[in-house]
């Protein structure tokens, strides 16, 4: 069963308000095995919600429509919902009460604009709203069904939890779909799909189809797979193998869904008692950041040091200032000091330092915008490395943070560890 989503209002097409409610009707649909197969926002003229309405009954099985319901003039919704059904308002006793209720409950007088909002076109199935005062709409034509909800986030996510998707479950035999994600970081999209070429090919023969979604630093590797209700073995299915790539790429691959690299690595020094320290340059800050929104984590975190001048970097840390002066601050030498100093000077089981050119000036022919250098100290030595990361200063930041994470991760994994 396929399904559109029509977002009503001008200021979703001026970019006034971000569009949050497809996102969330697109994720609760799918769940339950239902196809988005367009998104579609209009403004609020009559004409263009009408065109928009009949386009899509051409094309989906489910029409689900926000916005527009609110107690103003310019929430034409209702009537322009009356016009494509051929139908009149006509007022819902049973609603009106609800809304009387509301105000009461909050000590505020209700006004007649209120009252209208319990004016209902005849031809839809009411569905209650717990959360506001105005209520959702269910019509059928044409074996199409369509749902117009509030364009509030709060009213719809508790319409579409509690009414719609039920209903919709109940109306349509859709079937279970699951979905698996792998986590990974340090290569493009490109470049794993060759690495990973034979084991993606190996899966639609099992029914499971493959995603790539890359984000700024890190790439999702969604699996994908439909079958009948009742069927619990598709997760099983998409963990054997899911787990048959990690043991593949082991050092790409961090984690599963959502999870994170700095949960991932808080969880490994919580399982090991271990600490972390961090001496950041061109990272600003980032990386403790992303440490401490971690809950617990000053279990394990000691605390870092910003070191964004050479002075602070010498000051503080012990950087060498004619190491400095000779490789110059983005360098193996000078991002391995960092390491070390921040280190000692915080007494902790590991440490990371950064040091590079996020740009968009400050670069050279020998180091250009993009260069670099990364370096974790743990209790066997140091590790560094130099990175190309690329042009964009914001995206250089977080690649360069998440990189970092990602090799204090693949060097706590090296280390021997007895629970």
């Amino acid at each position: 069963m396929r399904v559109e989503i029509i977002t009503i209002g001008d200021e979703l097409l001026v970019g006034q308000t971000i569009d949050t409610n497809s996102a969330y009707m697109a994720q609760g649909l799918n769940s339950v095995g239902l196809e988005v197969h367009q998104i579609t926002t209009v403004s609020d003229k009559k004409d263009h919600i009408l065109e928009a309405l009949a386009a899509a009954e051409q094309r989906v099985d489910v029409v689900l429509i926000t916005g527009g319901l609110g107690p103003t003039k310019d929430d034409i919704t209702k009537h322009t919902l009356c016009t494509y059904f051929d139908t009149t308002l006509e007022m819902n006793e049973e609603i009106l009460g609800r809304i009387v209720a509301f105000f009461t409950s909050i000590g505020r007088e209700m006004l007649e604009v209120n009252r209208q909002q319990a004016a209902l076109p005849k031809a839809c199935v009411p569905l209650e709203n717990l959360r506001g005062t105005a209520a959702g709409m269910w019509f059928e034509r044409n074996d199409t069904v369509f749902v117009s909800m509030p364009g509030v986030p709060h009213e719809m996510k508790g319409l579409m939890d509690n009414q719609v998707i039920p209903r919709l479950k109940e109306r349509f035999n859709t079937r279970e779909i699951a979905h698996l994600s792998i986590m990974t970081q340090g290569v493009g999209e490109s470049y794993l799909a060759e690495m990973i070429a034979d084991w993606a090919d190996s899966l639609p023969a099992m029914g499971i189809s493959l995603a790539y979604l890359p984000s700024a630093g890190t790439l999702k590797l969604r699996l994908s797979k439909y079958g009948e209700n009742g069927n619990t073995g598709l997760m099983t299915e998409l963990r054997q193998k899911a787990e048959e790539l990690v043991k593949e790429i082991p050092t790409i691959a961090y984690g599963y869904n959502e999870e994170s690299l700095e949960e991932v690595v808080g969880q490994l020094l919580t399982e090991r008692g271990e600490t972390l320290s961090t001496a950041e340059s061109c990272t600003g800050g980032l990386i403790a950041k992303f440490i401490t929104s971690v809950p617990g984590s000053s279990a394990y975190f000691e605390g870092s040091v910003v070191s964004y001048s050479n002075r602070i970097k010498h000051a503080f840390l012990d950087v060498s200032e004619s190491d400095l002066h000779e490789h110059g601050a983005v360098s193996k030498e000078v991002v391995e000091q960092m390491a070390l100093g921040v280190r000692t000077k915080m007494n902790t089981t590991w440490s990371i330092a950064t040091s590079g050119i996020a740009g968009p000036t400050g670069g050279s022919e020998e180091k250009p915008v993009g260069t670099v250098w990364l370096a974790v100290a743990g209790p066997q030595g140091i590790v560094s490395r130099k990175f190309m990361m690329g042009n964009d200063r914001r995206g250089n930041i977080k690649r360069s943070a998440l990189s970092a994470l990602n090799m204090l991760r693949i060097e706590i994994l090296k280390e021997p560890f007895v629970n």
